[in-house]
């Protein structure tokens, strides 16, 4: 007599959820404010608009720009609007921060966006290992979507979760 394998997991109803499968698939590029500083520190406004002026921008073409300080430099504000104006035309988008700070900003907002109700009274296991660092943030984010639709929440691997929250029956 032959034993039969039941794959469990597969007719559980469990979804499966990748935060991964957001990351972000633009092109970036750093234009760091510092390599334009006197020292690093000291931002002249002739130097600084003449370097602007000089740099070949095609480089940042159909890029998403981080614009960012890596020194502990005072920059004025409209340095960054300066920055912009150059950039505009080419890049594709202009972001203030590092790659950590856009990749959070660049999950809030695709999860703000996402069409959460296909996930309503089910079972939801959200993927907790990958390839790609995704940031704390978007782990909250997503159970605070889920919470008020899904049946239950898990984390990890359909075949092995830590119970995250479960729909209370009325």
């Amino acid at each position: 007599m032959e034993t039969q394998l039941i794959n469990r997991v597969a007719s559980s109803g469990i979804i499966t959820i990748n935060l991964e499968d957001f990351y972000p698939t633009c092109d970036f590029k750093v234009f760091d404010i510092s390599d334009f500083l006197f020292h690093g520190l000291i931002l002249k406004e002739k130097e600084f608009r003449t370097a602007l002026k000089e740099l070949d921008w095609s480089v940042f073409r159909d890029k998403t720009v981080l614009i960012l300080c890596s020194t502990d430099a005072i920059v004025p504000l409209w340095a960054y609007m300066l920055i912009s104006q150059y950039l505009h035309g080419g890049a594709n988008d202009i972001f203030v921060g590092t790659e950590k700070e856009f990749i959070k900003t660049w999950y809030y907002h695709a999860l703000e966006k996402f069409d959460w109700t296909p996930y309503e009274n089910q079972k939801i296991v959200v993927k907790g290992c990958g390839h790609k660092t995704v940031p704390e943030d978007a782990y909250a984010r997503i159970t605070k979507h889920l919470m008020p639709i899904a049946g239950s929440i898990m984390f990890g691997e359909p075949c092995s979760t830590v119970p995250v929250y479960k729909k209370k029956l009325m």
